[in-house]
């Protein structure tokens, strides 16, 4: 009887538990990466707050935020600029916080010869799978430097995590990422072939940067990579957290804190974040807070009325 009747409050503690889901990118990118983290934050404490957390590899940045807005996602991490073409067209799109910069990489095998975007001509590029962040900068990208995708020998639309195989066995030049750095997809590519990461520089992509708010000029750092020695000169956007307006204020709160309160430790998962402050999660942001964010900013004095 006494089995009976743990067996009982433990289904009951199941079948009363909130779940909510956060969708992220490929398995070996930094979406994936913290997206687990933060599900690991909540789940930490989920018996103070009976709220369950799943992080979803998907197809990335444009695949979450429309899943987002048919609520077949909680959460998702999401490119600020998809963030913002997103919602010129709807406002149901909420942030909840800024998490990192991320750089758009050009990764190319060595023997392409491949020194800068007007080495791309009847190259064969993975410009990024359909749906994703990357597709939509690259695309971008051409329409501003006055390039064709048809100029292009072969534009690929393979899954970050197909893409270091695929240069590995030479059926592609090179492929764009757009990631938080270091990054394990690019780390294999250098383990299998001699890899040249491409600077994206001149007055074109000078053009492009400043013509698009959410757009910044960086340069992912010398050594990261293997063959890869000097900083490298390109522009970027902020990984964002966002989820749609009509989720909780409780559980978007509950996130929040769960990363606020652990922030040290979090800053310590992924190079990517060695640079972040409580601070920077309110910067870089293409929609209005969500209130359960604004929330515990307040709560916390990062956020003034």
């Amino acid at each position: 009887m006494k089995k009976l009747y743990i067996s009982l409050i433990i289904t009951s503690s199941i079948l009363n538990a909130k779940f909510i889901t956060i969708g992220t990118g490929g398995v070996t990118g930094t979406y994936y990466v913290t997206g687990s983290e933060i599900c690991k934050l909540l789940n930490k404490i989920k018996k103070q707050t009976n709220l369950r957390c799943s992080a979803e590899a998907t197809g990335g940045s444009i695949y979450n935020i429309n899943a987002i807005k048919n609520k077949e996602l909680d959460f998702g991490i999401v490119q600020n600029d998809v963030v913002y073409q997103s919602n010129k067209k709807s406002n149901s799109i909420r942030t909840v916080m800024a998490i990192y910069p991320e750089l758009f990489t050009l990764v190319t095998r060595k023997d392409a010869n491949i020194h800068s975007y007007k080495d791309l001509k009847n190259k064969r590029i993975n410009i990024g799978n359909r749906g994703s962040g990357n597709e939509a900068t690259a695309l971008a990208m051409f329409q501003s430097i006055g390039f064709k995708k048809s100029d292009l020998k072969f534009a690929g639309s393979l899954e970050s995590v197909e893409m270091p195989d695929a240069l590995r066995d030479n059926k592609i030049d090179g492929y764009f990422y757009m990631v938080g750095h270091p990054t394990q997809n690019i780390i294999n590519a250098t383990n299998s072939v001699d890899v040249k990461i491409t600077p994206l520089r001149g007055d074109a992509i000078d053009k492009f940067v400043n013509d698009n708010p959410y757009f910044i000029k960086s340069s992912i750092k010398g050594g990261l990579y293997k063959g890869n020695y000097s900083n490298i000169s390109t522009f970027g956007v902020k990984a964002v957290l966002v989820t749609n307006s009509e989720v909780s204020n409780e559980n978007v709160y509950i996130l929040v804190k769960s990363i606020l309160e652990n922030f040290e430790a979090f800053k310590k998962l992924h190079p990517a974040y060695y640079n972040i402050t409580k601070e920077s999660l309110l910067l870089g942001l293409s929609a209005p807070l969500h209130d359960g964010a604004k929330k515990y900013f307040k709560e916390v004095g990062l956020l003034k009325d």
